[in-house]
């Protein structure tokens, strides 16, 4: 009846986790509901091979992902397979973006002499975490931030009129649930439907039109919301 099943000890082995931890696992029922477990007697029991990599994800979530147990046990229990192929995705997705990050890093020297901002306004960009260079220098998206702070200034936003660096961390709060929400939903519709590949081009493919919609929307609302207020003060 246990032919091609493991002992812990054997699951423990192959998964590279304790068996105190794949029992703790099981209590946590990361592991199913118990039924796919062929008990022999009180103190022994078979598990299916197929356990060695979902004990693997979960502990690879735990570690990379830092996720807690309930949420790991929520996104595996429909369907592992499709836990797995997510993470697979999101992995290409973020070596992808890395990777051409880092292609395109430009020197701090580099970025004071051409965009001719301060250097205490990098630093304070910086520090609130809305720049995030390395030795290396500032990553493209750094330098698309830098280059729209630069054009703000010289068309008149100024700190002697209230603006300042901060001013960025309102777009950044407000972005972030969104971003959030979209990271979801695409997960959600590409992971198992598409190959990794073919996921990865959609991906990197709707950025840019996606920046286009978002600043369109916008700039839409601000002029709306600014008739709004021109309404309320005749009326």
């Amino acid at each position: 009846m246990a032919e091609g099943m493991l002992k812990i000890s054997e699951l423990a082995e192959r998964s590279g986790v304790s068996a105190g931890t794949i029992k703790h696992y099981l209590r946590e029922g990361l592991l199913g509901d118990g039924r796919e477990v062929l008990r022999t007697s009180r103190n022994m029991a078979y598990y299916p091979a197929e356990f060695v990599e979902r004990v693997r994800l979960i502990k690879r979530l735990q570690e990379e992902r830092f996720m807690p147990l309930r949420v790991i046990r929520d996104l595996i229990a429909a369907d592992p397979e499709r836990a797995s192929r997510m993470i697979e995705l999101e992995d290409r997705i973020i070596e992808s973006a890395t990777a051409l990050r880092e292609r395109g890093r430009v020197s701090r020297a580099r970025v004071l002499e051409t965009y001719g901002l301060p250097a205490n306004v990098l630093d304070r960009l910086t520090e609130i975490g809305v720049l995030t260079p390395t030795a290396r220098g500032f990553e493209p998206d750094d330098i698309a931030i830098i280059e729209a702070i630069s054009r703000f200034r010289a068309g008149g936003y100024e700190e002697a009129l209230g603006f300042t660096v901060y001013d960025t961390l309102r777009y950044r709060e407000a972005l972030e649930p969104l971003v959030s929400e979209e990271v979801g939903v695409l997960l959600e519709r590409l992971s198992g439907r598409v190959d990794v590949e073919r996921a990865v081009s959609i991906i990197a493919s709707g950025v840019e039109p996606l920046n286009d919609l978002i600043a369109a929307m916008h700039s839409k609302l601000l002029l709306a919301a600014m008739q709004d207020v021109r309404h309320h003060q005749a009326s």
